[in-house]
């Protein structure tokens, strides 16, 4: 009987010890749920791969250019350059500005469009993040992006050395011309070497301040265009647009071959003409044979 009650004790307390570990394993669950279920990761094979997550640090003398290209449906494209319009007008003036814009019609179905902005360096990277996710939204995909840096600080460094030395030159001549009992010759020839000294130091400080502003906002270019919206998706998309190019080039050929028919047709037929003329007019004149008599035969 003890041996019974204390097996049946071991048995209570193991069940009641597997309740709470069968309910942590369904909060993990729960918590699991609100991730992409493993279906979702297994669909993202199926769809064109994502840019990856490379983002240039914001690096203190370095001027960056955003270049993003998109692909989407065209009645989607005008819709989306509005909506990254308003974006960039939310932010107001002082932090980004339009600076150009273009949409162009290509055939009868084709779009090409372009939107250019000049961006506060520190929201650049969030705004092109934003971007691509608003295009991502509208059932369209990023097909390429370039991001690249100039080092305008060392520019501005190397000019700031530059305006210096040239500074002090000029000053070194501005002292020399300012010595008594100089003949005219050494004036002149000093007084041109003042004029382009400060002609350099213009050009230098000029320099410095485009590398200065090329720090102080940051060129980002969103280019939209229609198409194959997940190109090589299974491998039919590609064969596909192989079938589609050949037919292109075959519809072409023949319209050519149709145009060069329709160029050609009057002068065709002009020699044509001139050929039935040339051959009617020799048959006439030309002497019929003379009859040949019985007598002479």
């Amino acid at each position: 009987m003890r041996k019974a009650f204390v097996i049946a004790l071991l048995l209570a307390t193991a069940g009641c010890g597997s309740q709470p570990r069968q309910e942590r394993s369904e909060d993990l669950r729960t918590m699991d749920a609100a991730e992409p279920p493993p279906a979702a990761s297994a669909d993202s094979s199926a769809r064109a791969p994502a840019a990856p997550g490379i983002a240039p640090t914001a690096a203190p003398g370095v001027a960056f250019n955003y270049r993003y290209a998109f692909r989407l449906a065209g009645e989607r494209i005008a819709g989306m350059q509005e909506q990254h319009a308003a974006a960039c007008e939310k932010l107001g003036i002082a932090r980004c500005r339009i600076t150009g814009m273009r949409y162009r019609l290509v055939g009868n179905r084709d779009i090409e469009a372009m939107l250019a902005f000049k961006l506060d360096p520190a929201i650049a990277r969030a705004f092109g993040k934003q971007g691509i996710d608003a295009v991502t939204q509208a059932e369209g995909m990023l097909v390429d992006a370039e991001i690249t840096g100039e080092d305008a600080g060392a520019r501005i460094a190397a000019a700031t050395r530059s305006e210096g030395q040239l500074a002090d030159d000029l000053k070194r001549v501005e002292e020399q011309l300012a010595r008594a009992g100089l003949r005219s010759a050494e004036r002149a020839e000093l007084q041109i070497q003042a004029q382009q000294l400060r002609e350099q130091i213009r050009a230098t400080h000029s320099e410095k301040q485009t590398q200065q502003e090329s720090l102080a906002t940051t060129p980002m270019v969103f280019n939209y265009g229609t198409g194959d919206l997940v190109p090589g998706f299974d491998g039919r998309p590609r064969v596909k647009q192989a079938l589609q190019n050949a037919l292109d080039n075959l519809a072409g050929g023949v319209i050519w071959i149709f145009v060069a028919l329709i160029t050609l047709l009057p002068w065709l037929a002009l020699l044509a003409l001139g050929i039935w003329a040339w051959r009617r007019w020799g048959r006439r004149a030309s002497p019929a044979p003379a009859a040949v008599t019985p007598a002479e035969a």
